[in-house]
């Protein structure tokens, strides 16, 4: 079973410690496609922090294509794309050079 754990005095903000841990975990398959995750307040409440922090943590998972929607029954972790969980920064570092040459064709 998956466990988050967050560090209350940390620099690294709330929202993303647990963005960290799922991406980890996803990479490493401690969590695999299909898993539902526990609803924001099911997680927020054992940490003992604003359910606002779980919900952004979740919105950007999701944005990333990460996590999925499952109509009635909450969220899960997205089947696997290439590219995803992927840095925007590497992402973008990554076609560089291939837009680069094209443009220049």
């Amino acid at each position: 079973m998956f466990t988050i754990r967050i560090t209350p005095g940390s620099t690294t903000p709330l929202y993303q410690q647990i963005t960290t841990q799922v991406r980890q975990a996803i990479a490493t398959d401690g969590l695999t496609p299909g898993t539902l995750l526990p609803s924001v307040r099911a997680l927020a409440e054992p940490l003992v922090i604003n359910p606002n922090t779980v919900a952004k943590a979740y919105g950007e998972l999701s944005r990333d294509g990460l996590l999925e929607t499952i109509p009635g029954r909450g969220l899960a972790i997205a089947p696997r794309r290439p590219g995803l969980g992927l840095t925007k920064a590497e992402r973008l570092r990554r076609i560089e050079g291939p837009v680069t040459q094209l443009f220049h064709e």
